[in-house]
């Protein structure tokens, strides 16, 4: 499996003989290291199509010399760092990290630690991810210190590239290096590295660093040492155009995109915005329905307007909005085009890497105007002559993976998500490992499919209670080893929760057939009460006997649901036929699920 992307043709080379009309800018030490601890400050940019790093990289002749280890934070997620080695040959050993907090609005510290044996990643002095495996000991070139803001020529990966964004600014405050010294250092993991030097980045030195003016292959910039600036104790890089260089804005915020979506409008901006101004209604104007606010979002490029029927909205116009910068610029009168909702039903199902198939939509890069899709993806597999048991059995037969996301537009209020999963590459375990997270919560932890259950044998994860509160799913993945991978995904909406409307509870105690059904992994259960009670649930096989028991505690009246697990029960449960119940006591109820492992 390897990606075609020009992301990683980052061979250095002259410059060009026609200048791009946009210009960044990269800062790097005129010395090269090999081993040690390497650190940065730093604010990265939040804008669509544009990343900015820190990284260590050997200045090559040919690929078969590549040495490079990379943080590079792309300015289209909110809550991801992308981490990398690329070895001899150009081989990429990437992974994403949900990070848990928006790199773009406020300062971290990002740290490397490079060694004979690894290279781990650090975040807030926090090691996050560790890389061991045999290519690590190719890592053997020395390597310069480098940081640098770029818009790829690779929109899958970077996200679309608009120049409506600019200018963009990457923020450093401080840079170090510690040499690995084993057995006697002083800071790092074990404390075998000791501090050589830090710089905060208060005024170029010299005699340490070097200002880039070059291009690369997928870069649409180029570097120039007008675009580095520094400014209040920062050193700052800078993406513009050319005919607007260093750290100056003069241009006001416009709009990427309007939406409507679930009784609100969505309003994309360019660029971070004032919160007063785009909290300020008389700076909308909606027609064909009644508005009655305006909500900014927390990555301060969002604002939700709330209307009571957002399929009867047919014009919007927006002024007034100041962005963040000093002086503030304030945007004129903008009437956007609107992309219009298309309502999906539920439960959603999605076929991912594959084409539409029965109920399952077909897979689809995610965009302003899609109502579900990928982000960043390095392909597809397929694999028609295995064959899966069970009615949703093809869709374990097509994959897509080294994905960072996928994400689906629902209305805000709480969800089952399931996954579907098959390892139909690998052969043996350790081959590949992953995290996953939904809504920033951690589901998956070094999930080995094979070891889990084998190859060609289909996983299915189930988290219950999935709160949405912006309107969007977010389904996050991580390569701990080699590339995520996802077959499919199902969607239930569960509503709000608990009922607690007297004239909405139900009359009786009901208990709801399990979802999926066949089920592999875990699968949801679901039952509503009139009144409260102290439930039990048990599970049997075919001869009466108890396989699995889970105490529920005391339930309130109203709709419930909560995620079953076969794993852990007594025995190992196998493929086959089972009953679960649930008991009260007042009510009891029972009904059958079939597991396919």
């Amino acid at each position: 499996m390897s990606r075609a992307f020009c992301i990683f043709l980052t061979i250095y080379l002259p410059s060009l003989l026609v200048a791009n009309i946009y210009k960044g800018a990269e800062y790097r030490t005129k010395a090269s290291y090999t081993y040690g601890r390497f650190e940065t400050r730093m604010k990265s940019t939040q804008r669509e199509g544009v990343l900015s790093s820190f990284f260590t990289y050997h200045e090559i002749v040919t690929t078969n010399d590549w040495n490079e280890i990379d943080i590079e934070i792309l300015g289209r997620y909110q809550d991801d760092v992308q981490f990398n080695t690329i070895t001899p040959g150009q081989t990429s050993h990437l992974s994403h990290h949900n990070c848990g907090f928006n790199p773009h609005l406020d300062f971290h510290v990002y740290g490397i630690e490079w060694t004979p044996e690894y290279v781990a990643w650090f975040i807030d002095s926090v090691e996050v991810y560790r890389q061991s495996g045999d290519h690590i000991a190719t890592l053997v070139n020395d390597q310069k210190i480098m940081m640098n803001i770029w818009n790829p020529a690779a929109d899958i990966w970077a996200g679309k590239w608009n120049e409506a964004v600019l200018p963009a600014f990457a923020y450093y405050d401080w840079v170090s290096y510690a040499a690995y010294t084993p057995g006697t250092g002083s800071v790092g993991t074990g404390n075998n590295f000791t501090l050589q030097w830090r710089d905060d980045l208060d005024s170029l030195d010299q005699t340490r660093w070097e200002m880039g003016a070059h291009t690369f292959a997928g870069n649409q910039c180029d570097f120039v040492p007008d675009n580095i600036i520094f400014k209040d104790g920062l050193m700052i890089l800078c993406l513009t155009k050319d005919d607007a260089l260093g750290y100056t804005d003069h241009n006001p915020p416009s709009i990427v995109s309007a939406r409507t979506e679930n009784n609100t409008v969505r309003i994309l901006f360019t660029e971070e915005v004032d919160k007063s101004s785009a909290e300020d209604i008389s700076h909308y104007m909606v027609a064909g329905a009644a508005f009655s606010s305006a909500r900014l979002l927390d990555d301060l490029k969002t604002v939700v307007l709330s209307v009571d029927n957002s399929d009867s909205v047919s014009i919007l116009g927006v002024q007034g909005i100041k962005d963040r910068f000093f002086p503030a610029n304030v945007m004129s009168l903008h009437a956007p085009t609107l992309i219009r909702q298309k309502h999906l039903t539920f439960p959603i199902k999605i076929n991912v890497g594959g084409p539409l198939y029965e109920q399952f939509l077909p897979d689809q890069l995610w965009d302003d105007t899609a109502e579900y899709g990928y982000m960043d993806s390095w392909g597809t597999d397929s694999y028609p002559n295995i064959t899966f048991s069970g009615s949703d059995g093809a869709i374990f037969q097509t994959d897509r993976y080294g994905l960072a996301k996928y994400r689906i537009r629902v209305p805000s209020g709480n969800y089952a998500v399931t996954l579907m999963m098959a390892e139909n590459y690998w052969t043996d375990v350790g081959k590949r490992i992953m995290d996953i997270w939904i809504q920033g919560k951690l589901v998956e932890t070094n999930l080995d499919l094979f070891q889990r259950v084998g190859r060609s044998k289909p996983y299915q994860k189930t988290a219950v209670n999935v709160a949405v509160p912006d309107g969007i799913l977010d389904i996050h993945f991580s390569g701990v080893i080699d590339n995520p991978l996802i077959n499919g995904i199902s969607v239930l909406s569960l509503g709000t929760g608990v009922i607690r409307n007297d004239v909405n509870l139900p009359e009786h105690f009901l208990l709801d057939q399990n979802y999926p059904n066949p089920f592999n992994g875990s699968t949801i259960i679901s039952y509503s009460l009139p009144i409260e009670d102290r439930l039990i649930l048990k599970v049997f096989d075919l001869l009466g006997r108890i396989v699995g028991q889970k105490d529920l505690g005391v339930q309130g009246p109203g709709r419930h649901s909560f995620s079953w697990s076969s794993e852990g029960s007594a025995g190992e449960l196998s493929s086959g036929v089972y009953f679960y119940s649930i008991t009260g006591k007042r009510d009891s109820q029972i009904k059958k699920m079939v597991l396919l492992r």
